[in-house]
């Protein structure tokens, strides 16, 4: 099922747009697939490289992608276990700046991804459908922990995209 637009703030739509399908754990295995082959068709070289000035590199877009899904996969966690805090927004360049991922390895960057998409598909898994509809308050806005899966999903299919268009 898909999350309803009331589920999630306006700015998500992009990401849950570029989604198919109806089941997430279905999509969210498809896409970390797909993404270990775009990440394992770099040389280690390539890690550094960015296609324009001021860019995030290839190792830097990893460091993103692995935080994001930390976040959001923490924000799904805390709503799905009944959590009635709001929980904070994050500086995306912020945090890759602070990453310092330019200095890790590819290899070991592209792995420790594949290790939190897995680690996050068995928390979901384990998620009882029920838990699917709460409620909770993250970055200032009210989301759902099913939209929360379907962010998830699209944001790392909007980095594929990006991947394959510019870094390939």
């Amino acid at each position: 099922m898909r999350p309803a637009k009331s589920d999630y703030a306006e700015y998500y739509q992009k990401y849950i747009d570029l989604i198919d399908g109806e089941d997430i754990i279905h999509v969210l295995v498809k896409l970390n697939n797909e993404v270990s082959d775009v990440f394992n068709s770099f040389p280690q070289s390539k890690g550094d490289y960015s296609y324009a000035e001021g860019k995030w590199t290839l190792k830097e877009v990893t460091g993103h992608m692995m935080d994001t899904d930390r976040i959001f996969a923490y924000r799904a966690l805390a709503i799905a276990r009944g959590e009635k805090q709001p929980l904070p927004s994050f500086d995306q360049n912020e945090y890759v700046r602070n990453g310092k991922f330019n200095l890790r390895n590819l290899t070991d960057l592209t792995y420790e991804y594949r290790i939190i998409r897995e680690s996050n598909i068995l928390l979901f898994n384990g998620f009882e459908q029920s838990v699917y509809s709460n409620r909770g308050i993250a970055a200032g806005n009210e989301v759902t922990v099913l939209a929360l899966m379907w962010i998830i999903a699209g944001h790392q299919k909007h980095h594929l995209n990006i991947l394959r268009e510019r870094y390939l």
